[in-house]
């Protein structure tokens, strides 16, 4: 099973005050009337309705839905309401794989015989949630994980999708090849202008001429569209980075414009920390030129912090050393390593 909760910032602040259910709810910076900087959080199915998307500049978000109600991210809530419902499902689990906040596999093998014991199973867990935390999850159930990601996200919010081993094809098929998990943007692109769109497209194309456009990864874009993946669902190590980036629509040689791009990635490579309850001691930045010739630079902290004006300090520390160069700007980019998990309230400077 694939578990995702529905629209889970916003849930959480409408669990909180019921008074929002219903509204375009947009959690993430403060909109200042159209002028605020950062992005958008997450945002409730009303606002999505607007056009208003996840990972969005708040700017935007503000032009497509003015009269949404935006809120600023409760990190240390949502966490704790993440690690009850992630305790909660923990229990319906053989093995269990938390892959975000909001996100998990639960394996079912063991105690499943047939998929309609999962798919009962299913419902045992979507009516306890309910019941417990006020929240709705939509669940994936089929043969592997991929597959079952991809489930999941068919019947948004409070979906119930199962692909038994005989649908998988079917099920495939007429799917985009951008609702494979890991096909990015790039990936999507590059096999659209090859006449490819769907994932039926994929399983028909040799595994060696994936491997030959992909490398590696062509073995396993070849392996999830023909419905084989055995990865086992798994307790996951601590990730060892956040990273964020942007690719300037031109290359740009204002370095006003790029260090207002690097102040809204520091806005949102700290909001991706907080929201997954961790602290660093490093931060990055990564810079490409015109030509592509592309620089990383670092600088590490004493100690371990979650400290916003930590990120920015540095951030700025490091570019200055590019300031001046006057070759045009195509991406830059913020890192933050070195992570370890937050005890307890965040540590804060200051």
């Amino acid at each position: 099973m694939h578990c995702d909760l529905d629209a889970f910032y916003p849930s959480c602040e409408i669990r909180r005050n019921p008074s929002l259910a219903g509204k375009p709810l947009i959690v993430g910076a403060d909109p200042k009337a159209g002028h605020g900087r950062g992005v958008v959080m997450s945002c409730s199915y009303e606002a999505r309705k607007f056009g208003v998307r996840s990972g969005m500049p708040i700017s935007q978000a503000y032009k497509l839905c003015p009269q949404g109600v935006y809120v600023r991210p409760d990190f240390e809530f949502y966490g704790e309401t993440s690690d009850r419902v992630m305790s909660l499902l923990r229990k319906f689990a053989d093995r269990f794989e938390q892959t975000s906040i909001d996100e998990v596999y639960l394996d079912v093998s063991d105690r499943c015989p047939s998929f309609d014991e999962a798919i009962k199973l299913a419902r045992n867990v979507k009516t306890e949630l309910k019941n417990v935390e006020g929240l709705t999850v939509s669940v994936g159930i089929a043969p592997n994980k991929s597959i079952a990601k991809m489930a999941s996200d068919m019947n948004k919010p409070d979906g119930l999708t199962a692909v038994r081993p005989d649908d998988v094809r079917t099920f495939l098929e007429p799917l985009s090849v951008s609702k494979i998990s890991g096909v990015g943007k790039k990936t999507t692109e590059f096999l659209q202008e090859h006449g490819v769109e769907t994932i039926g497209q994929v399983s028909q194309i040799p595994a060696k001429k994936l491997t030959d456009w992909f490398g590696k990864g062509g073995v396993w874009l070849w392996g999830i569209a023909n419905g084989i993946e055995e990865t086992p669902v798994e307790e996951r190590p601590l990730r060892k980075s956040i990273s964020v980036e942007q690719t300037f629509e031109r290359d740009i040689q204002n370095k006003a414009v790029v260090k207002e791009a690097l102040e809204s990635l520091v806005l949102e490579v700290h909001e991706r920390l907080l929201a997954e309850r961790l602290l660093f001691r490093t931060v990055g930045i990564k810079v490409r030129f015109e030509g592509f010739q592309t620089f990383t630079r670092e600088k590490t902290h004493t100690g371990y912090v979650d400290d916003q004006d930590v990120v920015r300090e540095y951030v700025r520390s490091l570019f200055r050393e590019f300031e001046k160069d006057r070759r045009r700007i195509r991406l830059v980019g913020a890192r933050l390593s070195d992570l370890k998990p937050a005890e307890g309230r965040q540590t804060r400077l200051g």
